[in-house]
């Protein structure tokens, strides 16, 4: 067989073990050394995607041509051996062979699969030298590796210094914009492209949609989908899940789903960005319903579908539908998917599901850092901070490196427990780390140091934030609203709209403050100038917050009359605001009918039927109470249970009323026999109102002193130095005779006492408590 007969039935080979034998009787015939043959050979084992097999037949050829290189080059280059095509191309210089205007593009290619711009820059200056920077090929590489590199000025340097720019060059670098999110600059380029007449393609339209998305700006959407329906390019299944995708993250959903049913081809991407707008704008149960009809379609669903339904279930807050997704994504195969699984431990935490949650995460086999941020978050809104907190540590010793979202949650645990010293802590972390420029995380130092009493360091790190949104006002105005201050509060809410427009969460911050400082008539001007001045519509948590400042201030006829005129639907929060307040003020009558409406309303809530056997027990009808326990033990309810806990030395001691189990428990009741004979001569006397059970007085006297508040300032006093303040957290509101005992401890101790209860902080020193005896 001749060499011209080997080169034919190269030609025709497809298959690589077939490629590989024919090889070895080239070897065998001895023709292996003619360049013709052996380049192709080279060619077909990459076609054949055999790189190595290639390679061995590229190093046997003596003086492979500029061309054969090229090949070589390109193939590694394209198959992501990026290292191996630079050292590729540094042989080919050793070689003394010139690269050409084939050769750059696909060197520039490995720099930017390597994202190495160093090495970008050295093949640049090579492509000057040899004079090929002129070259619409090699411009457009050279934009796109310095795109992938992340420099953008010496893309734009590149692009602006072309002569001819074609719709590759115009795209790549609005693409680049898009990416860095320089979305205006994108914008204008893509103008600047259609006034020197070049047509975009659908890879141009997709960015420069993208763009319109990402700014919210639905005008300049509808002016590109015009455009695009001019240029004829509308058909395009890309270019229309982009446009859909516009509509959708404008908000109008319903112009996105109009565009949706008229589409006449849709891939996956398109169901799945259909889905994900229903579920983002709150449209749960329509993406459950268009996942059905996807199926209906025969639309295979991929991993990001699976996402999308958990997402739309997570809103819903719906446990059922979440199984019945979980059940999907299991039948389908997802869920070993690490984003899927990450969803599905966020859906169960939002469900409340947080064991279950749990569960899945410990059967994760891999784990990334949203994983772990995932689970912290879901431990933190279930109340449970303290595996949060040992959560995060297992996340360090895992080498693990949290993001800002890890540290957003870490401190709301912290936040929970009022820890000041692991609060401090986590502080220096994030500091190491460098994430204290990061607006949500300086947001999430505030509130934590604001809920665990330290408003002084609250308010000096928001003086000292170089920018402020209005999550950040709202923080701080909420601060000094539970911490009394409401005079702070009021000055900061003025302050704040010389530069930023309040909201509606600013009016439920600033209506606490007054609610908590006793400010009714300022509370009345601020709930109607909302409406008046703002243009917002009050929502239940003004109206909450109206009920329980009228409430407080014994206002309660007013109160009553604000839920009966409300122009929403009254609900759970608004009546059991106004029952706390018949609690405080020990209105029985108006009790009972609140009581009443919150039964029919939820009638599973224990809380509420504490709260009137409470009143009933406050004004002495024992057998009122006995009825309502007795309809408790009936339904199955059972009370959230008094506790009270304190931070020494990084560790959280939890007490209940009555406690013994603590190992110092000794100690404590000795404390508080010492104590209760000081504070008897200073003139203290228990206020046996607050013993809420039909007893002796003897024995409501010795409950009075076992009350977790009393066991929690014990052991601080016991467990920390002379003078230095005691901070104490109440899961409930402080019991009153607990806040008259803690005021004489203060003076006759010498110590601050901060203590913070489900609504506020009272701040106990010599004798007196920051809230007046107003809460």
């Amino acid at each position: 067989m001749n060499m011209k007969a080997y080169v034919s039935l190269l030609e025709v080979c497809t298959d690589v073990k077939a490629l590989k034998h024919l090889h070895a009787q080239i070897l065998i015939s001895g023709f292996d050394k003619g360049v013709h043959l052996a380049s192709k050979l080279v060619i077909k084992y990459s076609e054949g995607r055999s790189l190595i097999d290639a390679r061995l037949a590229f190093n046997q050829i003596y003086q492979p041509t500029a061309s054969l290189w090229n090949i070589m080059i390109k193939e590694y280059a394209t198959k992501g051996f990026c290292n191996e095509a630079l050292a590729l191309y540094c042989e080919m210089q050793d070689a003394g062979i010139q690269p050409d205007n084939y050769t750059f593009p696909f060197v520039l290619r490995a720099c930017a699969g390597l994202s190495s711009l160093q090495a970008g820059k050295a093949i640049h200056y090579h492509i000057i030298r040899a004079d090929l920077e002129a070259d619409a090929f090699v411009g457009n590489a050279l934009i796109h590796m310095y795109v992938k590199c992340g420099s953008l000025e010496d893309a734009r340097q590149v692009f602006d210094k072309m002569s001819e720019r074609d719709v590759v060059s115009w795209t790549l670098l609005i693409a680049g914009y898009v990416h860095i999110e320089c979305v205006e600059e994108a914008l204008v380029l893509f103008h600047q492209m259609r006034l020197t007449n070049v047509i975009p393609d659908s890879v141009t339209l997709v960015s420069v949609l993208s763009a319109c998305a990402y700014f919210g700006d639905v005008e300049q959407g509808k002016q590109i989908h015009a455009y695009i329906t001019k240029c004829g390019v509308d058909s395009d299944v890309f270019v229309e899940t982009a446009l859909l995708d516009v509509y959708a993250k404008c908000g109008s959903i319903d112009i996105a789903n109009q565009f949706f049913e008229k589409m006449l081809r849709k891939d996956v991407v398109t169901w799945n960005a259909m889905l994900g707008s229903y579920a983002k704008s709150g449209h749960a149960n329509k993406a459950l319903m268009l996942f059905n009809q996807m199926q209906m379609f025969e639309a295979t669903p991929n991993s990001i579908t699976m996402v999308n339904l958990l997402s739309a279930c997570a809103h819903l807050g719906t446990l059922h539908q979440g199984r019945g997704i979980h059940s999907c994504i299991i039948k389908r195969g997802f869920e070993y998917d690490i984003v899927v699984g990450t969803t599905l431990i966020d859906i169960y935490a939002k469900c409340r599901a947080i064991d279950i949650a749990q569960q899945l995460f410990e059967m994760m086999s891999r784990k990334n850092v949203v994983s772990w941020s995932a689970m912290i978050a879901g431990y933190a809104q279930n109340e449970r901070a303290n595996d949060a907190l040992v959560l995060f540590n297992k996340m360090q010793l895992a080498d693990v490196k949290p993001n800002s979202v890890t540290m957003v949650s870490v401190l709301s645990a912290c936040a929970q427990l009022a820890a000041p010293q692991r609060g401090k802590w986590i502080h220096g972390y994030i500091i190491g780390c460098g994430f204290q420029s990061d607006l949500s995380v300086e947001n999430s130092l505030l509130d934590m140091y604001c809920k665990c009493g330290r408003i002084d360091i609250a308010r000096k790190l928001f003086d000292k934030m170089s920018k402020r949104d209005i999550v950040s006002w709202n923080a701080m105005i909420t601060g000094y609203g539970m911490h009394g201050h409401g005079e702070d509060a009021l000055d900061l809410f003025n302050q704040m709209q010389r530069s930023i427009k309040p909201n509606h969460i600013t009016f439920v911050s600033i209506l606490s403050a007054c609610s908590h400082t006793g400010l009714v008539e300022l509370g009345w001007q601020y709930f109607h100038s909302m409406s008046r001045e703002y243009h917002i519509i009050p929502n239940t948590k003004h109206y909450v917050c109206m009920v329980d400042l009228l409430g407080r201030a014994g206002q309660l006829d007013e109160a009553h009359k604000l839920i009966q005129d409300m122009l929403l639907e009254s609900d759970i929060s608004v009546w059991g605001a106004l029952l706390g307040a018949c609690r405080i003020h020990g209105n029985t009558q108006l009790g009972e009918y609140v009581a009443k409406q919150l039964y029919d309303l939820e009638p599973e809530n224990a809380g509420y039927y504490v709260l009137i056997s409470n009143i009933y027990a406050a004004a002495g009808r024992w057998d009122d109470v006995a009825k309502v326990r007795d309809l408790m033990n009936v339904k199955g309810l059972k009370k959230t249970p008094g506790y009270s806990s304190i931070e020494v030395n990084n560790k959280v001691h939890t007490f209940l009323v009555g406690d013994r189990s603590h190992p110092q428990s000794r100690k404590i009741y000795d404390m508080l026999e010492n104590l209760a004979g000081k504070m008897e001569e200073a003139g203290y006397v228990p206020d046996k109102k607050f013993v809420l059970h039909d007893v002796e007085e003897e024995l409501k006297e010795h409950m009075l002193y076992s009350h977790s508040e009393k066991l929690a300032i014990a052991f601080g006093l016991i467990n920390t130095s002379p003078r230095t303040p005691i901070q104490i957290t109440k899961n409930l509101r402080i019991c009153g005779d607990c806040h008259n005992a803690t005021k004489f401890i203060s003076k006759i101790v010498q110590r601050e006492i901060i203590m913070r209860d489900a609504n506020r902080f009272h701040h106990f020193k010599d004798g007196f408590c920051s809230c007046q005896d107003y809460w």
